[in-house]
């Protein structure tokens, strides 16, 4: 991957250009659907082979289970791979919007911190970092305290979102609810969020 060969070298926010990062923003953001389409088949055949397992006979489960273990694995890898696929996509997403106010950037002072930045630290400040749809002054504050945070300290900040997911997963598996019941209650959970967000 040209684009994070380049990462990898000193002061390389200067040589990526606009045009190769939204090449690679396409190429990415094709690979996670071609994923999501990958996961949505396994799970769909797992519930499938769980199906023919009600009412079947012990040989037969034995073999069906086999079968749902081993996509299980299937899926896990995948699901690995589409978090690594995500992360590059946040970063080369982040990258964009920050080339493309390469000159206020330099104007406020931030470039020259963007800059000087190891790029490991770079990759890892924009990967925890949603730049898309904020103003001007909103990334710039957001670029100033990912770079002033301690990474212990930014590394607890943690997606809203993700800890009711994780919460609903943690019921379904403990057995307190059945995966409808969560389904609904966190649908009820982003339609109240999104009538937030058209209330502002």
């Amino acid at each position: 991957m040209k684009i994070f060969d380049k990462l990898s070298r000193k002061n390389t926010i200067e040589k990526l250009s606009l045009r190769e990062l939204q090449g690679e923003e396409i190429r990415l953001r094709n690979r996670l659907e071609r994923l999501k389409k990958d996961i949505n088949q396994i799970e769909k055949k797992k519930k499938q082979l769980f199906q023919q397992g009600i009412g079947a006979d012990k040989l037969k489960k034995k073999m069906l289970a086999q079968e749902i273990k081993r996509l299980d694995r299937e899926e896990k890898i995948k699901l690995q791979n589409f978090t690594r696929i995500q992360n590059m996509y946040t970063l080369v997403n982040n990258l964009i919007i920050v080339k493309k106010y390469e000159k206020e950037l330099r104007t406020a002072g931030i470039w020259n911190k963007l800059r000087n930045v190891e790029p490991e630290q770079l990759e890892q400040a924009l990967i925890k970092v949603n730049l898309t749809g904020k103003e001007f002054d909103d990334m710039v504050s957001d670029l100033n305290r990912v770079f002033e945070m301690e990474v212990a300290e930014f590394e607890e900040t943690e997606d809203e979102t993700e800890k009711e997911l994780m919460k609903a997963w943690s019921q379904v598996e403990s057995g307190e609810a059945s995966a409808e019941e969560v389904a609904e209650k966190l649908t009820r959970i982003e339609e109240g969020k999104e009538n937030e967000e058209e209330e502002l």
